[in-house]
């Protein structure tokens, strides 16, 4: 008779001693073992700053049925987890969600969790304020809030965060790798999204790790370990643990059905073994952990713990808890030679027709509200250093935790929820509002500086109406500021009312203006907006755009004062300022200046670009119509761009061009069709065009999303190159169709060779120089030679299937009644001779990010010219940086110290006069101080630069030969004082003046 299979088990168990099991002590002590596989296993949280739900939500976990998700209980878990076993460790990330927690605690935790870093069980790895996007971020906003988080962690723990990890982002930019890695003083950088093709080679080649030599003006000084995952930023299949997983776990008591621990060691063994198949060295890395997880984080350690017991025991790998540091360091020590990576891994495809390139444009408004915050907290800043920061407030602090939060790969990128979106715009908003006080306070204080007078005691109101009535004899004082570091003449634009104006400068002579009709569209946007967000209609409606052109100082203000013309001739003056006239001619030539656009009469179209030569330019607009998944699933989405085709847009009706010409500007404008209206500015002494667009609402009564894309046809012959930059950093040659480190296989060759633009895009051939400058992150491409196109807008009726589960359909409503979104932007146009457009891209784009900071308040009478302080020199009055250089930060500390960024702004051979060392005489910035000590620091300013060149890695890469040593700019010495910046430098110190007596 056969005896059943349970009554075996049976037998066995009771010689094993059923019901005598005992406490197992859980070996946990392995460290790295040589000769054999590492499994180094990293427990981890991704904590999205703002995603599904607010950031508010997502720390408190509120909004559950959402997504169930709260970061306070993640690190309120992780701490007893930590103590229970001193060989655990854990990375944390976002401080924009730690400092919260962190200001929660009693000094006994805190204690506690300072001894946990210190150990190393804890580890603050990247450390800014969130895991910042790398697409449609600008590189000062990458520093700001990675310095912000940094700053916290140094003045808490003392320490430096080692390891770059960008394992979220979808796609990694090149100024990542040199900018926000080495020059930070990361050892290395790990991420998770590269494109599915460039994957799948580089595991076949072992190729996955690499040295990533991002800057070609920087060369090897800032070059960086950096790892790409084998899938994503997730554990193996079958190894996730927090409560609710399906992965099994490890049984280990054989008093117990399902008892399994030989069948987990097996597949923990053969994981392991298949990831080091496509790694270097024995080490591989397990990221044990994805979003929001280890809200109760003892049911991954108990696992983890048994995994490296068993598997130990077991002797066929090595497991053992671990970091990115630890692992850093033992990859270092293999002395190995790595393969070398060039560029950036942009664009990122995830699957076929699956490009991750629409997101570049995704939310237009929130990016172009970054983008001008960013500016005028720069501006800010420098204003709130020359007054001296309020104790007692306001402060730029709210505005620099607001943009740093809008920096995450969730925020800027406009792939959130739309009720997360406006939480950042709200954020953005009180920010703005405290910096404006601050502005208003310094701007007051300046103004009313005599030679004996505190700064810090002085108060003025501050009124930044425009659109006051000056007929009743008050006058409008403009106070224009300079934010960067040279002279500057510029025009200023502000609506008013009055038509019988004139402008004086701060000497109280009268200087050129000119007055341009307000048009119907933008009266009836700004009354629309209006109802819209304050819930009420403006008290006035301005009548016209006022011009005059403003020279001012570096780091300096100039007056200027609007008051009421009198008489008859102010009236007759008036007539001849501004010039109305519609385009009947068969060409008609615009232009006050040097530049001359030519349209064509037969179907009012741009045709010419006319300065020292003459290109054949064309402008027009056309839509992808945004695919809905019908046939594979894959809809265009917030993310993705997945184009049905193309449609030109034609201009509707016969609407002829409108011309304004004057003697500082002349405008053309351009109705297109309902919902697109551009102004095309042509100003007197600049060579380039601004194009200005309104676009929306988007319609959508076909049932079909639309992408508005612009496109500049010319007869350049660029032979599919085209040139776009990294996060306004250093410009990429990009060639359509193609990937240096793979062979192509191309399935959208619209959305697969679209790139993120935060600065501009140029093409060239051997004569000329197509350049294109954006007011924000976009998204755009060379499709075709000798063309251009930025995307401008997308209004979209799917969701593409990557967690945000919610069309980009933005709406504006009034009373529930909602239409499509507009959008407001500028794009600016130049030619000029190859190799000279450089001078343009780099001087005017920093002038387009940092514009002239106006303040206005009322006057009576001739008061203001009165006044004491009518301009203003912040640095030595006969100084200015060399064209070259720009001040990307000038911000008081919370000791009185000033922390100070100086950035080269040319790449190494991009201009024949400018790439070239640049010197920059600190005596003469700050004139008024006398310097008592200065450092100079990494980028994030949490360590002194020598510290962090003396800890540097020095790598060994695959067939390089010895290059030539990189251009770096000296030691400042302390008698002199001069700063040197060799072509993409950029330098911090923190300085310490001595007090006044």
């Amino acid at each position: 008779m056969a005896v059943p299979t349970w009554l075996w088990v049976l037998l066995v168990l009771v010689l094993n001693g059923y019901g005598e099991s005992k406490y197992v002590v859980y070996n946990t002590t392995s460290s790295i073992v040589p000769g054999k596989l590492n499994v180094h296993l990293v427990p981890h949280t991704h904590d999205d700053v703002g995603w599904l739900k607010t950031v508010d939500q997502y720390y408190v976990g509120s909004n559950n049925s959402i997504q169930g998700a709260c970061v306070q209980y993640v690190l309120d878990s992780i701490v007893p987890a930590l103590l229970a076993d001193k060989n655990r460790k854990f990375i944390y990330v976002e401080q924009a969600f730690f400092q919260r927690w962190w200001r929660d605690q009693s000094e006994e935790v805190q204690s506690t969790v300072k001894k946990l870093v210190s150990s190393g069980q804890l580890e603050l790895i990247n450390g800014g304020w969130c895991m910042h996007d790398e697409a449609a971020t600008h590189y000062i906003d990458m520093i700001d809030q990675t310095t912000l988080g940094h700053r916290y962690i140094k003045d808490q723990f003392n320490v430096t965060p080692r390891i770059g990890w960008q394992i979220d982002p979808f796609g990694h930019s090149a100024a990542q790798a040199y900018l926000l890695g080495a020059e930070v003083g990361f050892d290395s950088l790990f991420f998770g999204r590269i494109d599915y093709q460039d994957r799948a080679k580089r595991k076949d080649e072992k190729t996955l790790e690499v040295i990533w030599r991002g800057s070609k003006s920087l060369g090897s000084s800032s070059q960086i370990f950096a790892g790409a995952f084998p899938e994503n930023y997730e554990p193996p299949s079958n190894f996730y643990y927090e409560v609710n997983d399906d992965s099994p776990i490890v049984q280990d008591n054989p008093d117990l059905f399902d008892y399994n621990v030989p069948h987990r060691v097996n597949e923990f063994v053969s994981a392991a073994i298949s990831q080091a198949n496509i790694t270097r060295t024995n080490h591989v890395m397990w990221t044990m952990g994805t979003d929001f997880k280890y809200q109760y984080a003892h049911t991954w350690f108990r696992q983890m713990d048994k995994f490296i017991h068993y598997v130990n025991q077991d002797g066929r790998v090595n497991a053992l808890y671990s970091t990115p540091s630890i692992y850093t360091d033992a990859k270092y020590a293999t002395n190995e030679y790595w393969p070398l990576k060039n560029d950036d891994y942009f664009p990122y495809a995830d699957r076929i027709n699956a490009y991750w390139t629409g997101y570049f444009t995704s939310r237009p408004a929130i990016k172009g509200y970054v983008r001008m915050l960013s500016g005028y907290y720069l501006a800010a800043r420098q204003l709130e250093f020359f007054k001296g920061k309020s104790k007692t407030g306001p402060t730029t602090d709210s505005l620099a935790d607001a943009l740093a939060i809008a920096q995450h790969h969730d925020a800027v990128t406009g792939t959130e929820r739309q009720h997360v979106a406006d939480d950042y715009a709200k954020r953005l908003s009180i920010g703005y509002t405290e910096a404006e006080g601050v502005v208003a306070a310094s701007l007051a204080c300046m103004t009313d500086l005599t030679s004996n007078t505190d700064c810090k005691s002085s108060s003025m109101n501050y009124c930044p109406s425009s659109e006051a009535d000056l007929s009743k004899g008050k006058n409008l004082v403009i106070v224009v500021y300079n934010p960067l570091g040279w002279k500057r003449e510029d025009v200023v634009k502000i609506p008013v009312i009055n038509e019988n104006v004139v402008v004086r400068d701060f000497r109280g002579k009268e200087i050129q203006s000119q007055l341009i009709p307000l048009l119907n569209i933008s009266v009836s946007l700004r009354k629309f907006h209006t109802m819209a967000y304050l819930g009420k209609s403006p008290r006035v409606s301005p009548r016209y755009w006022l011009a005059f052109s403003a020279t001012v100082p570096p780091l300096g203000f100039s007056t200027y004062i609007v008051s009421s013309a009198k008489g008859a001739a102010a009236i007759s003056k008036r007539q001849l300022v501004y010039k109305s006239e519609t385009s009947k001619n068969y060409k008609v030539s615009v232009g006050p200046g040097n530049l001359k656009l030519v349209y064509s009469g037969n179907d009012d179209k741009l045709t010419q670009y006319i300065n020292s030569r003459s290109l054949s330019v064309e402008q027009s607009f056309s839509y992808y119509p945004g695919d809905d998944g019908s046939v594979d699933l894959q809809a265009s989405g917030a993310y993705i761009f997945r184009p049905n085709g193309t449609h030109p847009i034609k201009t509707e009706g016969q609407v002829p061009l409108t011309i304004f010409r004057g003697p500082l500007l002349d405008e053309v404008h351009q109705r297109i069709n309902s919902w697109i209206y551009q102004v095309t500015r042509l100003y007197k002494g600049k060579e380039h065009a601004e194009i200005e667009y309104t676009v929306g609402p988007i319609p959508i009564d076909d049932g079909i999303g639309k992408e508005i894309v612009t496109k500049l046809t010319s007869s350049v012959k660029n032979d599919k190159k085209f040139y776009t930059d990294s996060n306004g950093r250093d410009f990429i040659e990009r060639i359509r169709d193609y990937r240096k480190d793979w062979n192509l296989e191309v399935n959208q060759p619209v959305a697969g060779n679209y790139y993120p633009i935060n600065l501009g895009i140029y093409l060239k051939d051997n004569n000329t120089e197509l350049s294109v400058l954006a007011d924000r992150s976009v998204g755009g491409s060379s499709i075709v030679d000798g063309e251009l196109e930025l995307m401008l807008h997308r209004r979209l009726l799917c969701d593409d299937d990557r967690g945000v589960a919610e069309a980009l359909n933005e709406t504006v409503c009034i009373h529930d009644e909602c239409k499509g979104l507009i959008i407001l932007g500028k794009y600016y146009l130049r030619v000029d001779p190859t190799g000279e457009g450089a001078k343009w891209r780099r001087s005017f784009g920093q002038e387009l990010y940092s514009p002239f900071l106006l303040a206005f308040t009322e006057q009576g009478g001739d008061n203001w010219t009165r006044s004491p302080v009518t301009t203003f020199f912040g640095m030595d009055p006969s100084y200015a940086l060399p064209d070259n250089v720009a001040i990307i930060t000038l911000q008081e500390l919370e000791n009185g110290e000033v922390l100070l960024r100086l950035a080269h702004l040319y790449e190494i051979g991009e201009d024949k006069d400018l790439s070239v060392m640049a010197s920059v005489e600190l005596k003469k910035v700050f004139a008024n101080k006398k310097i008592n000590k200065i450092e100079e620091m990494s980028l994030s300013a949490n360590q002194q630069r020598a510290q962090m060149e003396k800890k540097r890695l020095v790598w060994k890469v695959e067939g390089s030969t010895e290059e030539p040593k990189v251009l770096r700019g000296g030691p400042v010495g302390p008698a002199k004082l001069v700063v040197e910046l060799a072509p993409m430098e950029i330098r911090t110190f923190v300085i310490n003046f001595y007090s006044k007596r």
